[in-house]
């Protein structure tokens, strides 16, 4: 019997640059040996498509069970969603239950006001997109601010922040 082997890929190009230190390996040692697991590979790569998608095809080319953090927010060098849906040759869409559970996170957010609450409000848009993923994920659900991560093909795609992070790799 082959055993899975566990793999995280870190993207972000404030880990390579040292603006940030990753903390996501330490942490998904942590879980893995909690459950009598172990972690097999590390990869890092910077906020640029073309390597990003290269790594995924990879990776979605193993029986691997893959974390992936970072490069799934808002921002412009936010690549990871499109990327995964790049490396699987399907498009993206957005996810109903994600959009719900964004829109539910913007109308806290607005605190009763209505055009912060508005949905085609360009901030809001943005924020919409953040639950668009590859056609047949599923959601990971994120306690910490309700905007969720999503998982296809034994891959888990979780934003780069560990306070977020933590939570969803563990669930």
């Amino acid at each position: 019997m082959t055993h899975k082997k566990f793999r995280l890929i870190v993207v972000g190009d404030e880990i390579l640059s040292g603006k940030r230190q990753d903390k996501h390996m330490s942490k998904m040692i942590e879980l893995l040996n909690e459950r009598g697991l172990s972690l097999h590979q590390v990869e890092y790569v910077g906020d640029d498509r073309e390597a990003i998608t290269s790594v995924l095809k990879k990776s979605f080319a193993t029986d691997d069970v893959v974390f992936s953090t970072g490069g799934i927010g808002s921002t412009p060098d936010d690549h990871t969603r499109q990327c995964a849906a790049a490396a699987l040759n399907v498009p993206l869409a957005s996810h109903p239950e994600a959009k719900e559970l964004i829109t539910q996170r913007i109308n806290t957010t607005a605190e009763g006001d209505a055009e912060k609450a508005r949905l085609s409000n360009p901030e809001n848009v943005l924020r919409l997109k953040m639950g668009e993923f590859p056609v047949g994920s599923e959601i990971i659900p994120n306690s910490y601010n309700l905007i969720p991560g999503f998982r296809i093909k034994e891959h888990h795609f979780l934003p780069g922040f560990p306070v977020m992070a933590a939570p969803m790799m563990a669930w």
